[in-house]
């Protein structure tokens, strides 16, 4: 294995920049976004019904696995380095965390050193 770690960072793009990343998935325009529907607007990934909703989106499930694709991709090159999957969308609370947690339990059961930030999560909702 060539990487030795998989850092894998959940944003959201109304807070702050996207944080550097060899990697950056933009959820914000391909995927319906929880937080338009009130019931789930002030909950988090953290919350089952927030998960179900983002996994349950067309197209979620094999972003997830293709992005795997990716890090296996990166891990079959020549050169040990770490790698960078930050995953944005509008506020952090829902797609980002949501997909970021899914993905790290994907590439864990691979065996890979995997950690997992969510640097806007617990944020306050950003009413647009």
């Amino acid at each position: 294995m060539a990487l030795t770690t998989i850092e894998i960072v959940s944003f959201g793009y109304l807070h702050a920049e996207p944080p550097s990343a060899t990697l950056t998935l933009d959820l914000r325009r391909h995927f319906r976004d929880p937080h338009v529907d009130p019931a789930l607007r002030r909950q988090t990934a953290h919350d089952l019904p927030v998960r179900q909703a983002v996994l349950a989106t067309p197209g979620i499930r094999e972003l997830i696995a293709s992005t795997a694709l990716l890090a296996d991709a990166y891990d079959a090159g020549p050169t040990e380095a770490p790698l960078t999957i930050a995953i944005g969308c509008a506020g952090g609370r829902h797609r980002a965390a949501t997909v970021a947690m899914a993905l790290a339990r994907r590439l864990a059961k691979t065996g890979a050193t995997v950690r997992l930030t969510h640097r806007d999560l617990d944020k306050p909702v950003v009413d647009r």
